[in-house]
Formats: structure tokens, sequence, C-alpha cells
């Protein structure tokens, strides 16, 4: 049996479709720091992205979550921009 890191267990549950918030990071997969495991995840190149909790119909504030999403053109064309910027 393999024990999977909790990196890898936040992954799979993005990479499910998943949207999990900081608390649910921290209480499913025992995190005590669970933006540092989005952000190792986001430096090894997953586009996770940071859904902001809006207000509801009673002006009480939701909850924001990170989801897995698709990274946009113009994200892409940054990267290479600042790849080639670190090359010369």
């Amino acid at each position: 049996m393999k024990i999977m890191s909790q990196k890898q267990r936040v992954l799979n549950a993005l990479t499910k479709g998943e949207a999990l918030s900081v608390k649910q990071i921290a209480s499913r997969f025992g995190a005590a720091n669970p933006t540092a495991i989005v952000n190792t995840l986001r430096q090894e190149g997953f586009p996770i992205y940071l859904n902001n909790g809006s207000s509801d119909t009673r002006g009480r504030a939701r909850t924001s979550k990170y989801r897995l999403g698709t990274a946009s053109r113009s994200v892409v064309a940054a990267g290479y921009k600042a790849l080639a910027q670190r090359l010369v």
C-alpha cells in the first residue's frame, strides 16, 4: 500500500473537479498550511485558480474556493515571455 502525500491528495481532488476552500484542505487532508500546498502545485505548472466568494442574497459572504482550470492564452504567453527574459 502506497501512502500519498498531502499535495498529491489535494491535486487528485482538484483533478476530479472538486472546488476546495482553505478550511476544507486543512481538515480533509490535515494540511497545516493549505496555501503553501496550492502555491507549490502552481509552481509545478498546475493552473489552480481561486474563485472569490461573493455575497448571497442575505449579504453573507461565501467562502473562496480553489479549483483546477485551464490556463488562458494570455497566461501561457506571459509564462513564455518570462522564460525568454531569463534566458537573455
